[in-house]
């Protein structure tokens, strides 16, 4: 097994701690588990205690999660990597620290960014009013039964990683295959070939994780290596195709807001690259755009 150099090993850590305030309960562990590509995911993990918590009205308080990426600017180009540690205090507020890595203002401009991000992550701005005055108001059985399942669990949010680019890779890899070929496929491509993120005091960095790769890291991987990653060559032939594309899809990932006819349009766009298909952009879209408009239907490309 082989790794990539350690972000944090040679250069100066940064570090930032932020509390956001939901103002009501929030779903720790069901609002992140939906981004974990199983397990053992060396990108990001919910504590696996939290997993078990009931949630509901009191929300999560206890619950906590370990999630890495890499930060772009408007352009696409990529300013740096950041740890950051999810910890619940209380009901309706979550602790937010961040690790960076680098020369002084970049690490801390990194550092900035990745803190608002967080909120994002978290959906801290979601809104939910219009949609249950919308449920209520049909009434027919299937919107009851969604009115009941929101009530149950009102601390389950819709997360926005703005990571567009490693969402589509991760989509593909879940084209047409079992469960446990993707997982694994995924897992072992971090555990190979992804950099150990930034770590500090503040935030210890498990030893497991690993940063998802660039485009340019995985256009380095040779033929041979993706079979035995258990990745069909129709599947690699698509991550190379969004790995050559990977800065302009980092600049509309950064152009695009959450808003559905924003997003909806970026959709369209991103189904003009051969492989990516309604299915794979709607798995992405909604997890980097926090997109509840577009389910995953159609034929799973």
């Amino acid at each position: 097994m082989t790794t990539g150099p350690s972000i944090g090993a040679s250069t100066g850590a940064h570090q930032q701690e932020v509390l956001l305030d939901f103002g009501g309960p929030v779903d720790l562990p069901r609002t992140l588990s939906v981004l974990q590509r199983g397990a053992a995911d060396p990108s990001i993990r919910v504590d696996p205690g939290a997993r078990s918590m009931t949630g509901g009205p009191r929300g999560t308080p206890g619950a906590g999660a370990w999630m890495c990426q890499r930060i772009h600017d408007p352009t696409g180009t990529e300013l740096g990597a950041a740890t950051l540690r999810f910890d619940q205090i209380r009901a309706a507020t979550v602790r937010v620290r961040v690790a960076t890595a680098g020369p002084g203002i970049t690490a801390e401009v990194v550092a900035d960014l990745a803190a608002r991000r967080a909120a994002q992550i978290l959906g801290v701005q979601d809104s939910w009013l219009e949609t249950e005055l919308l449920l209520d108001a049909l009434g027919d059985q299937l919107s009851n039964a969604l009115v009941r399942v929101r009530r149950r669990h009102p601390g389950v949010r819709l997360p926005a990683t703005g990571g567009l680019f490693d969402q589509l890779v991760t989509a593909t890899f879940e084209q047409k295959v079992t469960h446990d070929q993707a997982r694994t496929g995924w897992r072992q491509l971090l555990r190979r070939h992804g950099q150990a993120p930034p770590a500090s005091a503040l935030v210890p960095t498990p030893e497991w994780m690993r940063l998802p790769l660039t485009g340019a890291q995985l256009r380095r991987i040779p033929s041979w290596e993706w079979h035995q990653l258990w990745v069909q060559p129709a599947l690699s032939k698509t991550i190379q195709r969004l790995a050559e594309r990977a800065l302009t899809i980092h600049r509309l990932s950064a152009d695009t807001g959450v808003d559905t006819e924003s997003v909806a349009e970026l959709g369209l766009r991103l189904r003009s690259i051969p492989g990516t298909g309604e299915w794979t952009v709607a798995e992405a879209l909604q997890r980097s755009h926090g997109a509840a408009d577009l389910p995953p239907s159609g034929i799973i490309t």
